[in-house]
């Protein structure tokens, strides 16, 4: 065990001290003020202070752990080897900066309770982070921080044997519209028909035509296919559905159509699943107990995992409504146009309320890519070297990769062409050295 004299302890304080020694590297951590406790404890230990007590490993502390609510900070990023870093402190610190200030930071998403821009659809935009901008959104600096924290720990105390923690993914299949042209009601279908002839759209109304008259499987029905993949690998799929009302922004099958229910209940049988919530659901708590019930009634086992519509999130609102509906997990937070690690970290974490000050039992799954953000790319090589380059940096560090891809860039369609084969490339990701 790790223990740690400080001149206060905080919830901030053990936040993030559990985040990098008992989430990252598996080193239980306790906590003392007591000057005594500390100099008899004769295992790792190290303090965190404004000034050494004599020889000991020490790290100055910055004030953000002993702080509350919100303050105008003033960051200065600097580089720490091959990564950077921010809350420098001074010579007589084992480490340049206070790596637990820099993790409470980026971990509680700090810059997302201050004045920023936004997007359309009123997202945090990775732009306006700190981490775009200073150049280090592509890499998981809260892991890599915790790996030469570690490194200087063994270096001091060269007989505590460290458990060994191993990369591992966690596929996410995100399904906002279950099928192309199937089961969308007459008028939707009457209407999608004669606008493929009025735009002169030939190929879609022909593929259309196949699909409603069972000539051919609808495109965007690639679920056979998912769960011939899940068959093969250890790992559990999240498959997330959108259930909610049709709306200008959500455009799902309709939840009472037996086909739909029918293929949630098939899904269910081999992955987990979870719920994509709608857009409009995202600020009426109502309308998303509502879904949630929904789902639950459809799957009949409790929902525990939950995913917004178009990535959106309104901290904390969005999350403390998720943590009032007990549902326990948020595959939410990451960006749509960008791969990268929004909260600098590849290891799952819970969120932390900085208007409350309190840890929340809600565990933040952070997401790395999404496959709108590989589109970008056009070659399938390119599509390739930047998804290695991502799983690269997650493997360094032993964390949890999260892709996020949907039904449909499982599809034949022309611009979702090599998609599987970079599916397939996370699933193996795994078994490889």
């Amino acid at each position: 065990m790790l223990l740690v004299y400080t001149h206060k302890i905080t919830h901030r304080l053990t936040y993030a001290f559990k985040h990098i020694s008992l989430r990252i590297l598996n080193v239980p951590v306790s906590f003392t003020t007591t000057v005594e406790e500390f100099i008899a404890h004769d295992s790792m230990k190290i303090s965190y202070t404004k000034q050494p007590l004599s020889s000991e490993l020490f790290i100055r502390s910055h004030e953000l752990l002993f702080e509350q609510g919100l303050s105008d900070l003033d960051i200065h990023v600097q580089d720490w080897g091959r990564t950077k870093c921010f809350f420098s402190t001074s010579d007589k610190s084992s480490i340049p900066f206070d790596i637990f200030a820099a993790t409470f930071y980026l971990l509680s998403r700090y810059e997302e309770y201050l004045p920023h821009v936004k997007d359309d659809y009123g997202r945090f935009l990775a732009t306006e982070s700190l981490a775009f901008n200073e150049g280090f959104l592509h890499q998981p600096v809260v892991d890599i921080w915790a790996y030469k924290f570690k490194a200087i720990l063994q270096a001091q105390f060269p007989d505590f044997e460290f458990p060994i923690k191993k990369y591992s993914i966690q596929p996410v299949i995100d399904v906002p519209v279950a099928y192309y042209f199937k089961e969308k009601g007459l008028l939707r279908t009457f209407g999608g028909t004669i606008n493929d002839l009025f735009r002169l759209k030939l190929k879609q109304f022909y593929r259309r035509f196949q699909s409603l008259a069972g000539f051919k499987r609808d495109p965007y029905d690639t679920f056979k296919w998912i769960i011939t993949k899940q068959k093969q690998t250890p790992n559990k799929f999240i498959v997330f559905f959108l259930i909610g009302e049709y709306s200008t922004y959500d455009k799902n099958i309709n939840i009472n159509k037996k086909r739909f229910v029918s293929l949630i209940k098939y899904v269910a049988d081999y992955c987990k699943v979870g719920l994509k919530v709608s857009y409009l659901a995202l600020d009426d708590k109502e309308m998303l107990k509502h879904e949630k019930r929904t789902m639950e009634a459809t799957t009949n086992y409790p929902l525990e995992a939950s995913r917004h519509s178009f990535s959106k999130l309104n901290l904390p609102e969005s999350y403390r409504n998720l943590i009032e509906l007990e549902i326990k997990q948020d595959f939410t937070m990451g960006y749509i146009n960008h791969m990268g690690f929004r909260a600098g970290t590849c290891t799952p974490f819970q969120f932390y309320d900085l208007d409350y000050e309190v840890q929340t039992p809600l565990q933040i799954n952070p997401f790395h890519c999404v496959d709108y953000a590989l589109l970008k790319r056009h070659s399938l090589l390119d599509k390739k070297e930047d998804l290695l380059r991502i799983i690269r940096e997650v493997k360094n560090v032993n964390g949890t990769f999260v892709p996020i891809f949907h039904n449909y860039s499982f599809s034949d369609l022309d611009r979702w062409k090599g998609f599987r084969e970079l599916f397939r490339m996370v699933l193996e990701s795994e078994h490889e050295d």
